[in-house]
């Protein structure tokens, strides 16, 4: 008899259905069945001994919130036995009525030592406690986890430990994970905490990848890759790690119509073991960015959501080095063009902020125009091994990139019809700031954000909180300015001030967005386990 593992975790939802995802101990038919009579039912799928539904739930109702069973056969295995959490409910959003979004990145999902966190208190569990305590209080709508779900290369003791009792640690990748199994105890390892167990069964999330999902640094530049690729352990990583976000992640993000013309989840489906069809998908997608696309759209109502994928789609030759591979930048510009008026705001998010700290955005820039030979190829040698130590690799160090983007922009915010406002939601770099943007010439008119909100649950180093209270100085853009004539940089096409922040902890943003308004709050967990407000602001108001 199969087993519930992992799950469920809600993922699509539109007016009428939903997906929900579980592993299974074995090979069975699961069944989500709602207290208004709405269900739906999937046979299981195999990879690499690991067995996976995804359910999509038909016959839900705008505006209703139906309760749900999961049931393993004939079996129930959800809600679990003396559950102390209400039950899991699918809430499909009513014609009209405001959207909550509530977003964060970078949880690295290590247990308590003894009661006491390293870090401090996770904001995903916090944010489920206070849900659990009051099920009819103001939640969220859906959930972006925008990067680093897991992390491949920074383990817990307790993953260490059980990755002693499988090889030898002394051997590369060492501590880090090596191989789908050990992924799919990261996986474990976060979504087994009770309190984040139940929230992704009652509140729908969306994801996409950053670095340490795979490796920090990950696709970094060419020379980086090259020096990975030497190695013997990186192919099997790489693969892994494309191969359990796919199955965990990537397929919660898309429509059942959209899963219904994918051949990779066809072929999956359609084999006793889709190992051998995943793992071509994930030799695809690493031979040639452009082959995969793992960006994806969602609108909810008059809210229009782009998901970028800013770490595989990426052309790193240094003669064309872009964010995205030239399909990838005409998907986008589909996605935000698209529908002349049809939304009244535009959410882009990206695992990395387009718009940083001043001085962080010049040295960026900066060291992409060493890289590219401006200065001779001493300083590109050194411009290389900087990038790589400082972590330069976010929008400005592909500056054609953040140019673009920042144009595509300011055309959406000046179409007829254009929305009242665009927000760019980005985290990695643990802090949390707002930014507004303005343009050079030919400014779109409506307010455009870049709202960063990092981590869910991690830590940054006291000299980096220095240096990033640092980087928005007056005494910093001065700084600024000097490297960026050093590498004979052109001006970005955007000016931009910081309207709040930096703030530093394990924190949540939530955007409500209500017609053509938008309201945003960042909270942020405190020593007695609770969100406290740190900041609330009008973004389509007295911006």
């Amino acid at each position: 008899m199969a087993e519930l593992r992992l799950g469920p975790v809600l993922r699509y939802t539109d007016g009428s259905c939903a997906t929900v995802w579980v592993e299974t101990s074995g090979p069975c038919t699961a069944r989500v069945v709602c207290s208004d009579g709405a269900g739906g039912a999937a046979p299981t799928f195999q990879v690499a001994g690991h067995h996976y539904a995804l359910v999509t739930v038909t016959g839900l109702a705008a505006g209703g919130s139906p309760s749900y069973e999961v049931f393993l056969d004939d079996t129930p295995v959800w809600p679990l036995p003396d559950s102390r959490f209400p039950p899991s409910v699918i809430r499909t959003p009513g014609t009209g009525e405001a959207l909550r979004v509530t977003f964060g990145s970078c949880r690295w999902a290590a247990p308590p030592a003894d009661g006491k966190d390293p870090v401090g208190p996770d904001a995903l569990d916090t944010l489920a406690i206070r849900l659990a305590a009051d099920p009819g209080a103001e939640r969220p709508d859906v959930l972006l986890l925008l990067g680093d779900q897991v992390y491949a290369d920074e383990t817990s003791e307790e993953t260490r430990r059980w990755l002693a009792g499988r090889r030898d640690l002394d051997r590369p990748p060492g501590s880090q994970v090596a191989d789908y199994e050990e992924y799919c105890h990261l996986y474990y390892e976060s979504w087994l905490d009770p309190e984040v167990r139940w929230l992704l069964s009652t509140v729908p999330s969306f994801m996409i990848f950053d670095d340490h999902d795979i490796v920090d640094d990950w696709n970094t530049s060419a020379a980086w890759l090259e020096d990975m690729r030497a190695t013997d352990w990186w192919q099997r990583r790489l693969l892994s790690g494309l191969m359990s976000y796919w199955v965990h992640q990537h397929l919660g993000n898309l429509s059942p119509a959209e899963l219904a013309e994918d051949p990779t989840w066809a072929a999956v489906r359609a084999a006793p073991d889709g190992t051998d069809a995943l793992r071509a998908f994930a030799e695809q997608a690493d031979a040639d960015s452009a082959a995969v696309r793992f960006s994806y759209r969602r609108d909810f109502g008059r809210v229009r959501v782009v998901m970028v994928d800013s770490r595989a789609a990426r052309v790193l030759a240094e003669e064309s080095r872009a964010m995205l591979d030239p399909g990838e930048a005409d998907w986008l510009r589909a996605q935000v063009l698209d529908d002349e008026g049809a939304y009244d705001h535009l959410l882009i998010g990206t695992s990395l902020p387009w718009l940083l700290p001043h001085l962080v955005h010049d040295a960026e820039a900066w060291d992409a125009a060493l890289c590219a030979g401006e200065r001779g190829p001493r300083w590109a040698r050194f411009g290389e091994w900087l990038r790589r130590a400082a972590d330069l690799e976010h929008w400005a160090a592909f500056p054609r990139s953040f140019a673009d983007l920042a144009h595509l922009i300011a055309e959406a915010g000046s179409a007829p019809g254009a929305p009242a406002s665009i927000s760019v939601l980005s985290g990695d770099v643990h802090h949390g700031y707002v930014a507004r943007a303005s343009w050079r010439s030919g400014d779109p008119g409506i307010p455009v954000h870049q709202l960063t909100c990092s981590p869910v649950h991690n830590s940054v180093p006291r000299m980096m909180r220095v240096g990033f209270r640092f980087g928005w100085s007056g005494a910093a853009r001065l700084l600024g300015r000097l490297v960026s004539r050093h590498g004979r940089c052109g001006r970005p096409p955007v000016r931009w001030r910081k309207r709040g922040g930096p703030w530093f902890g394990n924190q949540l943003m939530t955007l409500t967005l209500d017609g053509r308004t938008a309201r945003l709050r960042l909270e942020r967990t405190g020593s007695d386990k609770t969100l406290h407000i740190v900041h609330e602001a009008e973004l389509t108001e007295g911006s």
